[in-house]
């Protein structure tokens, strides 16, 4: 299930209402609410396309004998692909990369591709924490605080095994 983007020139949040809930651009908001659900097929291919954007080139990332001679079980894909793939599904429901106001992640498991069936890494996207907004100061209506915000609790799996660990991203309402 994913949730509808927020409408178009929707940046302010609405007041929380008596049920836990916060009501936001992007409709009511409680926690446990999933938000955002993908699944991301990647490919060698993919892994060569993200290196040339990255620059990262390193030969594990797209040679089985490479990633093999040092102990690896195969290619795996770069971390910060992953990284960055976790976070698309939140920033589409959002609707504006800029309300991203923290992503942090641990990196705990590798995901490897292989050269045929490629891999599946699945996204699942939670409401962990909301925060209503602060009351606005009339000087100052852009502070820190004038916004809710809310804390969005990553889980992110390859071959049903986690490979971020504490993934989160903290958003503006």
């Amino acid at each position: 299930m994913s949730a509808a983007a927020p409408p178009e020139g929707s940046e302010s949040a609405l007041p929380a209402s008596p049920k836990g809930r916060i009501g936001t651009p992007q409709g009511e908001l409680s926690v446990g609410d999933i938000v955002a659900e993908r699944d991301f097929h990647l490919t060698r291919d993919s892994l060569v396309r993200y290196a040339g954007a990255s620059g990262d080139f390193n030969p594990i990332h797209y040679r089985d004998d490479v990633a093999t001679s040092v102990g690896l079980p195969g290619v795996l894909a770069h971390g910060m692909l992953t990284m960055g793939l976790a976070a698309q599904p939140v920033i589409d429901w959002v609707g504006d990369p800029g309300r991203v106001i923290d992503y942090q992640v641990r990196f705990t498991r590798p995901v490897l591709v292989d050269a045929t069936d490629g891999a599946r890494v699945r996204v699942v996207a939670k409401v962990g924490a909301v925060t209503a907004p602060a009351e606005p100061d009339a000087a100052d209506s852009d502070a820190a605080g004038a916004h809710g915000e809310a804390r969005i609790d990553l889980t992110v799996t390859f071959d049903d095994e986690t490979v971020l660990g504490k993934a989160q991203l903290r958003i503006r309402l």
